[in-house]
């Protein structure tokens, strides 16, 4: 069986986190959705700490590790500043909200919100290939545990599935983070031959079946 290996867990001490990842830029962010909270080190020192918002039930943040490719001053409603990210899956990215209120809260639409005031700090320091930590939950890529995935559905699970399902030799298409027709063909080829009940939805079953385990 494959045993889940866990990206990061953040519910260490920070300086476990910073031990692990090869930076090219001196600056790293590391973002903890289950707290609301931006944590930004330079040269491996916490410098700085932010609240934010996060993605909403239905619309996760991405989970992973990922850079900043884009840095642009956005308009009002985006604080004057954004930070893109390279998510596969969609156009993610940190920058300021007109609904400040929203901050402390998982209300965005999988964007991490922050302060106006916190966002231009941020985007005055950090330069392009910064690395981004987001991380929910101690599960990696499946945050707080599984969830049933149906087609539609995107984040950082669905790409460890595809990544999976390639290994296995059932899934050939481009690894996307999108559960699209290519991901549900080979998920009912990889249903039929091990015999699960055939389903467009993955679920725990399939979770077991394709050598993921959660570890207490």
């Amino acid at each position: 069986m494959l045993f889940l290996t866990l990206y990061i867990s953040l519910n260490h001490q920070d300086s476990e986190i910073v031990q692990v990842v090869k930076k090219d830029s001196e600056f790293l962010i590391v973002i903890k959705t289950d707290e609301n909270k931006l944590y930004l080190y330079k040269n491996d020192t916490l410098i700085n700490r932010f609240i934010i918002a996060s993605g909403k039930t239905g619309w996760p943040s991405p989970i992973g590790e990922w850079i900043i490719i884009d840095k642009g001053t956005w308009g009002e409603s985006f604080g004057g500043y954004w930070l893109g990210l390279n998510v596969t899956w969609g156009v993610y990215g940190i920058h300021g909200t007109t609904n400040e209120s929203s901050i402390g809260k998982a209300a965005s639409h999988g964007c991490i919100r922050m302060y106006n005031k916190d966002i231009k700090v941020l985007y005055d320091l950090v330069p392009y290939g910064t690395k981004v930590i987001i991380n929910k939950g101690k599960y990696g890529p499946f945050g707080t545990g599984f969830r049933t995935l149906i087609p539609g559905d995107r984040g950082a699970d669905v790409l460890a599935i595809q990544k999976r399902l390639k290994e296995l030799g059932y899934f050939n298409g481009y690894e996307s983070g999108i559960y699209e027709e290519y991901l549900k063909s080979a998920l009912i080829k990889f249903q039929k031959d091990r015999n699960i009940v055939i389903k467009n939805a993955i679920t725990l079953p399939d979770y077991i079946a394709m050598g993921f385990i959660l570890e207490p």
